[in-house]
């Protein structure tokens, strides 16, 4: 634990507070105290990367949730050949993160690409996807790849369910929507809060795919943190603001954690609850 997890990010934190570049060391930068803090909270392109990453992150999420417990629902049952949809369903997730970006890339082309092709096909102007709407493309594409991520644990969750809960709701009257809103979901919602909380910590991090597809642009309209945090140990060669960056982050992601997780257990309070009302009826 103290090797592998506390010394890093000791590490992390202590550059922080230097004026640190990748020509020395640790030991002989200078000491700075909050100077990259304070130069980051001033910073405008610093909050509107941090604007860029919440819109991104929150929107991916949202969506994702969304379908992926929805294809789950839809797909809780015995069909023919729903191995081979399942199968067919994660294969996006298990492309990696460049080679996704590549793909969007190819497909947001002005000319090339398959969509403008389709639109010019129906007789409608061409968009400029990953110009006027750079963000909306790498959202899309994140989607695309991470929906199945939240389908295969919603399907998990699904499945584990008592069925003697879901057996005597049949047998009092209730509905398919109504066993879906007062049995299956308020059930699944510890995993699902746990999946959320997994996907949302993932995707304020995401940089591989956004710096394929758009490399940030145009301007700062899709530099998310994780891209930004990048630029500066990499191309400005500012260690220690790229450190002051990433703990910046880190708190975003331990105040989001502590809040999804509170959540969860008062859920979890609620769904032990009603599966201990609906064992005693």
């Amino acid at each position: 634990m103290v090797l592998a997890l506390l010394y890093p990010l000791g590490y992390m934190v202590y550059g922080s507070f230097r004026d640190w570049d990748p020509s020395q060391s640790l030991s002989e930068s200078t000491f700075v105290g909050l100077k990259n803090y304070i130069t980051l909270w001033n910073d405008p392109n610093f909050h509107e990367s941090t604007l860029v990453t919440l819109k991104f992150a929150l929107s991916v999420v949202t969506v994702e949730m969304l379908i992926g417990v929805g294809l789950a629902l839809l797909l809780d049952r015995k069909l023919r050949g729903m191995s081979v949809l399942r199968t067919l369903f994660i294969l996006p997730m298990m492309i990696a993160p460049v080679v996704v970006g590549l793909i969007w890339r190819y497909m947001y082309h002005p000319t090339l690409g398959v969509f403008n092709r389709g639109i010019k096909g129906v007789g409608l102007e061409p968009v400029d996807w990953l110009g006027q709407h750079a963000l909306l493309s790498v959202i899309i594409a994140d989607i695309w790849q991470w929906t199945p991520f939240i389908f295969i644990l919603s399907l998990a969750a699904l499945q584990s369910l008592p069925r003697s809960a879901l057996e005597a709701a049949r047998i009092d009257g209730a509905t398919g929507w109504q066993q879906i809103i007062h049995i299956k979901l308020p059930l699944m919602m510890p995993v699902l809060i746990v999946t959320c909380l997994l996907r949302l910590i993932d995707a304020f991090k995401v940089l591989e795919v956004i710096l394929v597809m758009t490399e940030g642009g145009p301007g700062l309209s899709t530099e998310i943190m994780a891209l930004r945090i990048s630029r500066t140990a990499t191309e400005f060669r500012e260690l220690g603001v790229a450190a002051a960056m990433s703990n910046y982050l880190l708190i975003m992601l331990l105040i989001l954690t502590v809040l999804m997780l509170v959540y969860n257990r008062y859920m979890e309070y609620r769904a032990s609850r009603a599966m201990r009302v609906a064992q005693e009826n």
